[in-house]
């Protein structure tokens, strides 16, 4: 009887996550990118391959939806490629579920020891680096500190007010600023938002963990505030995404630490 079960399940294949995440050097570009987001070179000099395999493997995480890219908005020359974590979670938590229902991911708690301090920084302080402030704040209930600032500040963008009012956070009265305002402060983590001011990121004391998130400016494209509307909306989701993913990261830290 146990014999006839398992040759009628001998022909079932792993899930499409194994097989792509398994490979040793596809596993180790997952694991950079979900530190950061990287270009090729900087991958290439991580895992010590060529850049036409980690090129190829890239390929394949990309056409298995599990990375994705985007052109730098800094050097077009130059792209940056970003791992889709909820997606990972997704394939990986129907693994598990393949292999037996009882096994459920659950992610790491938000630090419950002292705060970390987060600094975020984009070009104007306008949007992306005031929305993940704000956002961060959010999900982060207390136990984590933000900040955030700009190389070339610029007046708050009115969406960037109404997607957080939306969220049920008021901004309206909070000023952009330059990062040299906050030159000698200690922070946790420094990310940078945009690919411009990735260039010009100052160092910041008590050496931080450096994260880049590649993300295009939402109003980048042009036109009027109810037609730029919808790529606020998408910024929020996928900075509740990426901080979502950054608080758990840090939370497993501390519990490691303590």
């Amino acid at each position: 009887m146990y014999l006839d079960d398992v040759s009628t399940r001998q022909d079932q294949a792993p899930p499409q996550f194994l097989a792509l995440a398994g490979h040793p050097v596809r596993w180790r570009l997952l694991a950079e990118l979900a530190r950061s987001d990287l270009q090729v070179r900087e991958l290439t000099a991580l895992v010590g391959q060529p850049q036409s395999l980690v090129s190829y493997h890239l390929g394949r995480l990309r056409a298995g939806g599990l990375a994705g890219m985007r052109r730098s908005s800094a050097d077009g020359r130059d792209v940056y490629y970003r791992i889709d974590l909820a997606r990972c979670g997704e394939l990986l938590a129907s693994a598990g579920a393949a292999l037996h229902p009882g096994l459920r991911l659950v992610r790491p708690p938000v630090p419950a020891g002292g705060p970390a301090s987060v600094l975020f920084l984009c070009t104007g302080n306008s949007a992306r680096s005031q929305l993940a402030q704000a956002i961060c704040e959010q999900l982060g209930r207390g136990v984590v500190t933000a900040a955030s600032a700009g190389s070339h500040p610029k007046p708050l963008h009115p969406n960037a007010v109404t997607v957080m009012r939306e969220l049920g956070v008021d901004i309206s009265s909070r000023q952009p600023r330059h990062f040299r305002v906050l030159a000698g402060q200690r922070f946790d983590y420094v990310v940078s938002l945009c690919d411009r001011v990735r260039e010009v990121c100052p160092d910041f004391p008590g050496h931080p963990q450096v994260i880049h998130w590649s993300i295009p400016d939402p109003a980048a494209a042009g036109g009027t505030d109810a037609e730029t509307y919808p790529a606020f909306l998408a910024l929020a989701a996928d900075l509740r995404d990426r901080i979502g993913f950054l608080l758990s990261r840090i939370g497993a830290s501390a519990h490691e630490a303590g």
